[in-house]
């Protein structure tokens, strides 16, 4: 694992905080970082707009030509979604159309909404994706109004 991700995943979960809550929507932070520890884009669910997934919202604010994407990594709080209601392109689809190489996790989505793979579509379509499972915890909480 490389050096930061801990502190970057970290930063994603306390994005998540800052969604408004939603009784048919996780809380999910997102932000993308370049091989030299900048940051390139954050986002968190909903920032923008209701329908807005927290990968969504930070993709959106990148430049798709900026070289620094090539080895970037994107550290979102939830798995990136592969199946969604909302909107025409999860969120797989959405890094997948990016340069990004490296997608670390904490918790896996669970089957509450959709039946996600998205951590499998990544690596199957050769990412590297990281799972950081002892952070889910955080995560759960951000979410626990939808858990109960």
């Amino acid at each position: 694992m490389a050096g930061g991700d801990r502190e970057w995943l970290w930063a994603a979960i306390g994005l998540s905080m800052a969604c408004p809550e939603s009784a048919t929507a996780f809380s999910v932070g997102a932000i993308v970082v370049d091989p030299g520890g900048s940051v390139l884009a954050r986002g968190y669910s909903r920032r923008d707009d209701p329908r807005d997934h927290a990968e969504e919202a930070a993709l959106r604010d990148l430049d798709p030509g900026d070289p620094r994407l090539a080895g970037a990594t994107l550290y979102t709080s939830l798995e990136p979604c592969s199946a969604r209601a909302s909107r025409p392109r999860t969120c797989t689809e959405l890094t997948l159309a990016t340069a990004i190489p490296r997608v670390v996790f904490a918790w896996r989505e669970p089957a509450l909404f959709a039946d996600c793979d998205g951590a499998e579509r990544l690596r199957a379509a050769g990412r590297a994706v990281v799972e950081i499972a002892d952070l889910a915890p955080l995560v759960r909480q951000v979410n626990a109004h939808l858990l109960r």
